[in-house]
């Protein structure tokens, strides 16, 4: 049986006299594709903001990445990251831009960070859509490029943050079916949550 990549160990949280979570724990295999599933207010973006490193636990054991332990990594160091809701894209930037900004952040040479650009785009079919501003993009087009900004990185987990609610219902039904085909192609561990 393969070690889990992704353990979080009793972790709780509280915003004041708020329980957000109470030890709670999960784990994630390498590829594997993990779905929280909970009502509005439950815990379930807190504990990603955790794992993320974006949101500090009130108590927590430990949280593993990779065989190691980062519960005390800030976010720029661990190896995952998050896809938004809101798309998170910078309205100044093109879709190209947009997308190579983490690159880079990591100082990735500029002719390889092209090039993961270039692939990034093809797989979330936008090719062509490079020099285009957000505000020139549908809905499902700038999910798409939230989808291509974070797997250029090509993290260990990618966290997605209910990342279809904005959508409407046809639209949300068709990504949901590439988000399984791009989890398919890529055998990147993906932990998805939605109420």
């Amino acid at each position: 049986m393969s070690q889990p990549l992704l353990t979080v160990k009793n972790v709780s949280h509280q915003f004041g006299d708020i329980v957000a979570l109470k030890k709670v724990s999960i784990s994630a295999k390498k590829g594997e594709f993990l779905t929280l599933l909970g009502e509005s207010g439950s815990g379930k973006t807190t504990l990603l903001r955790i794992i993320a490193g974006l949101e500090t636990p009130t108590e927590v054991d430990n949280i593993n990445l990779s065989n190691q332990d980062i519960t005390m990594f800030p976010a720029d160091k661990r190896n995952c990251t998050t896809v938004f809701q809101s798309y998170a894209l910078f309205p100044h930037m093109s879709v190209f831009k947009n997308i190579e900004y983490g690159l880079k952040i990591r100082k990735v040479d500029e002719n390889k960070r092209k090039k993961r650009v270039e692939d990034a785009l093809e797989l979330v079919r936008l090719t062509g859509f490079g020099n285009r501003k957000p505000s020139e993009l549908s809905g499902g087009q700038k999910q798409r490029v939230a989808l291509a900004r974070a797997i250029v990185t090509e993290p260990a987990v990618l966290l997605f943050d209910e990342p279809l609610g904005a959508l409407d219902e046809r639209l949300r039904v068709d990504m949901q079916v590439e988000l399984k085909e791009l989890h398919e192609r890529l055998r990147m561990t993906f932990i998805y949550v939605t109420h």
